[in-house]
């Protein structure tokens, strides 16, 4: 009994074993078909990226492929600019040195495809220019606007063909304290004559209608018909006969003015950094009440003084004024300088034959450009007026020294009108104490 338990037992542990050994073999082959599975899967996976690499690889050489076309566009476009550029550069320089003569051919046009891109390259200009010049090439450069100071600075000359009509008012007052001393001393304290102390006040209007015509876009020319309205309040008191009131005297005086003809041309362009030259002439015809035919009245209660009856309304004598102003641009400011010499004719007048002084005058300053439509200038004017002569004799003491501080300002209320305010502050004894002048430009066409 005991030996067939034993083979019992025997027979069931070599069944166990046989049944773990399968359990073993069971489980190492699921593990086996696990990780082929999972290897198949990673292969797919693998195999779906490489296909998207070379799908996307693609859609970036079709991309790269684009650009280069648009590159290889882009450089034939600036390729045909280039010489373009370098044909209108050549014409421009052979336009200053001949002038440009207009051909009897049709200008050459060069055909183009559905793109706009010529077909072929451009042949090159000729030595001398075929028909008509590009708009432009051959237009010189013009003078700066700046706000007019005077008659001779400032503004731009007329373009060809073109009228500038300009109503100006100018408003000026003088204030003059002076002694006239008509006596002799015998001691330093003790005068006998006629001692005449006066303040002088004068208000002066004067409207003016001009007009600027272009003859060229270099010369321009210029009438001007003024009207003026003078007032004068004198208040004298001779001091040698003790008075101890003041006499006043009032005069007045309007009519047509001196009328005024000017030119300007311009002489450079301005090129190679030299600034604009522009030449001047002004010629002034004496139409209005000249000062030698105004009569004078003697003062009650003041022995020995005279007044005028009325008050002159021009200088009495021709006058020629030529002048070259000189501008800088240099943006956005624009420097300036005139120098002039008037020519005064001499005149026969009741006392005899009267030479006025000539004058000697320089000004200078800066224009700046606020923005497109305003701008304002600074600048100074002097003056100095030779001594005069009667009948061939030097008057000493009349020789003047006029000075003014000039401002000015202009405003473009439209591309044709322009409205333009100056300042002129007296800074020598003998200027005007103050001058305002508006102006008000208006450009038309004739043309």
């Amino acid at each position: 009994m005991p030996k067939k338990e034993n083979n019992n037992m025997k027979t069931k542990f070599e069944s166990g074993e046989l049944l773990l050994l399968r359990a073993i073999k069971g489980v190492i082959i699921i593990c086996c078909v696990f990780f082929v599975n999972r290897s198949y899967a990673e292969t797919g996976r693998q195999n779906n990226s490489l296909a998207d690499y070379k799908k996307l690889m693609a859609e970036q050489q079709k991309e790269f492929q684009l650009q280069r076309q648009i590159i290889a566009k882009q450089g034939k476009e600036l390729e045909r600019l280039k010489l373009r550029l370098d044909a209108l550069t050549n014409q421009a320089a052979e336009n200053k040195q001949a002038p440009v003569k207009q051909a009897s051919s049709q200008p050459q046009v060069v055909s183009a495809n559905d793109n706009n891109e010529p077909s072929t390259l451009p042949k090159p200009l000729p030595s001398k220019p075929v028909g008509q010049a590009p708009p432009g090439a051959t237009e010189k450069p013009r003078p700066p606007e700046i706000p007019r100071l005077s008659d001779t600075v400032g503004g731009v000359l007329t373009r060809k063909g073109k009228i500038v009509v300009e109503p100006s008012m100018l408003y000026a007052y003088t204030s003059n304290d002076r002694v006239f001393l008509d006596a002799f001393t015998f001691l330093p304290a003790i005068a006998i004559g006629l001692i005449d102390v006066r303040a002088i006040k004068r208000h002066s209007f004067i409207g003016t209608l001009g007009a600027r015509y272009g003859v060229t876009d270099r010369l321009e020319l210029e009438f001007r018909v003024p009207y003026v309205y003078r007032s004068d309040t004198q208040r004298s008191r001779p001091v040698s006969i003790g008075a101890g009131v003041d006499e006043t005297f009032n005069a007045t005086g309007n009519g047509i003015g001196d009328l005024e003809f000017a030119g300007r041309y311009q002489l450079t362009t301005g090129s190679g950094g030299w600034p604009i030259l522009v030449g001047n002439i002004v010629a002034t015809a004496p139409t209005g009440k000249s000062p030698f035919e105004v009569k004078f009245v003697q003062a009650q209660g003041v022995p020995g003084a005279t007044f005028p009856t009325e008050l002159p309304t021009g200088a009495g004598y021709f006058s020629v004024q030529p002048s070259i102003t000189a501008l800088y641009p240099t943006d956005p400011a624009v420097f300036f300088g005139n120098l002039s010499y008037s020519f005064n004719a001499e005149t026969s007048t009741s006392i005899g034959k009267v030479n006025p002084g000539d004058t000697l005058g320089i000004s200078f300053g800066m224009g700046f450009g606020v923005n497109e439509r305003s701008s304002f200038s600074l600048g100074y004017s002097h003056k100095h007026v030779l001594d005069s002569q009667v009948n061939g004799r030097s008057i000493k003491g009349s020789t003047l020294d006029i000075g003014q501080l000039l401002v000015g300002y202009s405003f473009k209320y439209s591309p044709k009108t322009t409205f333009n305010l100056s300042l002129g502050i007296g800074t020598t004894d003998d200027a005007q104490d103050v001058t305002l002048n508006f102006r008000v430009p208006m450009t038309f066409d004739l043309i």
